[in-house]
């Protein structure tokens, strides 16, 4: 990542708060066509949200700084982060560029043991908007596979 910037929080759930990012690309994540293809999107959106959000607890890898959104810090041991959905709309062509893409990460809706993260896919060259995407995370016990609820200091986060 060679930047980030966060943008303010509107309301108590976290809508509207927007981090901006820039996502390289890889030779690999070109189609045959000149494109980004579909599978590399999805990489970049999961890039996207680890520079937003950190690096989710309890995997082992190292915290490495503070996220701009401090969603995942304070996850209690044993609970893992998982994405339940993704959902992903071209809006325009996405060619593959040598320099990164711009996106913007934010966090759309906050439930009981989800947060429905959006972003949106910038050209790194013509800031052309080149896709739309949602991400739907849940927390859940490691142990037993359920459902775990947010903390307050996870919604306090969120709220800005």
């Amino acid at each position: 990542m060679s930047g980030t910037t966060t943008h303010g929080a509107s309301g108590g759930d976290g809508a509207g708060r927007w981090v901006e990012v820039r996502v390289p690309l890889r030779w690999a994540d070109m189609d045959a066509y000149g494109h980004v293809n579909n599978i590399a999107v999805v990489q970049v959106l999961e890039e996207a949200r680890v520079a937003a959000f950190g690096v989710p607890a309890n995997t082992g890898a190292g915290g490495g700084g503070t996220a701009p959104i401090d969603l995942l810090e304070g996850v209690a041991p044993g609970v893992r982060t998982f994405v339940s959905e993704h959902t992903v709309k071209y809006r325009a062509q996405m060619p593959y560029r040598p320099v990164p893409l711009r996106v913007r990460v934010g966090v759309a809706a906050v439930k009981a043991v989800s947060v429905e993260v959006r972003y949106e896919l910038y050209d790194g060259v013509d800031d052309t908007l080149c896709a739309t995407a949602a991400s739907v995370m849940v927390f859940v016990d490691g142990d037993t596979g359920r459902p775990v609820r947010l903390t307050a200091k996870q919604r306090a986060a969120l709220a800005g």
